[in-house]
């Protein structure tokens, strides 16, 4: 997860706060320190710290807070505040120009992932119901024009790629030709990178704002980078003027850092995150969610969009259905084991669940386990049709042989039917109290015994 490290230290300095009931000012200074420590440790700029602290202090020390009935509550709140401020306040959206293509040029470093973040941005664009086109202006790299051919297949997005005999400038122009011939309304610029700033980047790139005038110059870092990310990306912005900032391998990094100071420090905002390997894992950056989520505060919005994208509302209102008359199949548990895969991996979806934070020591034994889905999933497809229906049909010696079939141990089989029937009691019992089902149950309804998860 990302800030893991600065969420447990945030959210255990807020928890003591909270408890305290009245507060007094060696209180908050105190709780304040922890928040700076944690901060500094999460490798958030120096400077950025200590104005977020001054910020935070001016406010929290003032009548509303000492008078309120919930000071530590009050508290939290005001750090949320300015938190959010500091990382941007609201959501910055794509640029869209009246006058299609609305140009897109891409840059950083090489190795931050500017070629793969081409590709994902490009993902999120069809996603959206828009046509981009991938332009290839990298021709130093070794293999950079055919890595972004190769994730022009995969997505089904062309690719303008002329070759790396031809000038980078003269691939950019030629490209948004290309584009306003063909009925594209997006072009991404796959710029090249270096190791390091040098002039003959930065005079290539200016060269190439200067011939296509840009709608949007995205600079993609490396959130694992730290606080450097945030120097080169102020380099960047200082000599290209750039309009925002894509942050990768955000789900890898304990830190943070990067991500708080890079708007307090650039003024250019984060519009893009991205939190996986796979092509569709690119989200818009929300400050307000972020700062939710870092404080444990969970970030329901960003749950429910991505169940609205991934889960089919009728075959969830059938699921509820048979989950009211325990009549929910292992064919069932398969579907909605599929669906809620497609919202992404699970400890980023349980991430999003307000109050799990706190729950973190408690939950250090649950299986979140992407493989042991994969193996839980060859149990259910080892058995047959009638006893995927009908599960008091398996018998030892049924499932003996579904423990072949399935690649598993017969134990294993056996503990994961138990946890299958314990779940679909409880939810038949759950359903029962909350009146008819008005409340849905789910795949996150029930956690076996031992604290694992039914798969």
């Amino acid at each position: 997860m990302a800030f893991e490290g600065l969420a447990s230290r945030l959210q255990n300095v807020f928890g003591k706060l909270k408890s305290r009931g009245k507060l007094t000012e060696d209180d908050v200074n105190e709780a304040l320190r922890e928040v700076r420590l944690a901060l500094l440790e999460a490798d958030v700029n120096f400077k950025v710290v200590k104005d977020f602290i001054a910020r935070i202090k001016e406010r929290a020390i003032g009548q509303e807070v000492m008078k309120s009935f919930t000071p530590g509550m009050v508290v939290v709140d005001i750090v949320n505040k300015e938190l959010t401020a500091l990382m941007g306040g609201t959501q910055a959206k794509l640029a869209r120009s009246n006058r299609p293509p609305t140009i897109i040029l891409m840059a950083g470093l090489q190795g931050a992932g500017k070629t793969t973040s081409t590709g994902k941005l490009a993902k999120y664009l069809q996603k959206q119901n828009h046509k981009p086109l991938m332009v290839a202006a990298d021709i130093y790299r070794p293999a950079a024009i055919k890595q972004l051919q190769v994730l022009g297949e995969q997505l089904k997005v062309p690719v303008y790629a002329p070759g790396a005999d031809v000038n980078p400038v003269d691939i950019a122009t030629q490209g948004i030709a290309h584009a306003k011939e063909h009925g594209h309304d997006y072009v991404l610029i796959d710029t090249a990178g270096r190791l390091h700033i040098d002039e003959a980047l930065m005079e290539e790139l200016t060269k190439i704002k200067e011939a296509v005038q840009p709608d949007e110059i995205l600079f993609v870092v490396d959130a694992m980078t730290g606080q450097e990310a945030v120097n080169v990306a102020d380099s960047f912005h200082k000599q290209l003027g750039l309009t925002g900032v894509i942050i990768t391998k955000l789900d890898n990094d304990t830190r943070g850092g990067a991500a708080i100071s890079v708007k307090a420090v650039t003024g250019c905002p984060i519009k893009f995150a991205a939190t996986g390997e796979k092509m569709d894992a690119l989200e818009p950056f929300h400050p307000e969610r972020m700062a939710s989520r870092i404080l444990g505060m969970g970030d329901v919005l960003t749950l429910i969009e991505k169940a609205q994208a991934n889960i089919d509302a009728d075959k969830a209102k059938e699921m509820e259905r048979k989950l009211r008359k325990a009549e929910f199949t292992f064919d069932d548990f398969l579907e909605q084991m599929e669906q809620v895969k497609k919202m992404g991996p699970l400890d980023q979806i349980l991430d999003m669940m307000p109050g799990m934070g706190k729950m973190k020591d408690q939950m250090k034994n649950v299986k979140i386990d992407e493989k042991q889905m994969a193996r839980t999933a060859a149990i259910v497809k080892s058995m047959t049709k009638e006893e995927r229906a009908k599960p008091e049909l398996l018998s030892p010696t049924r499932r003996k042989r579904i423990a072949v079939g399935s690649g598993n141990t017969v134990v294993e089989v056996n503990r994961f039917i138990k946890q299958f029937e314990d779940m679909r009691k409880m939810m038949k019992q759950f359903s029962g109290m909350m009146g008819n089902g008005k409340k849905k149950g789910g795949m996150f309804g029930k956690m076996g015994k031992g604290g694992r998860f039914p798969f």
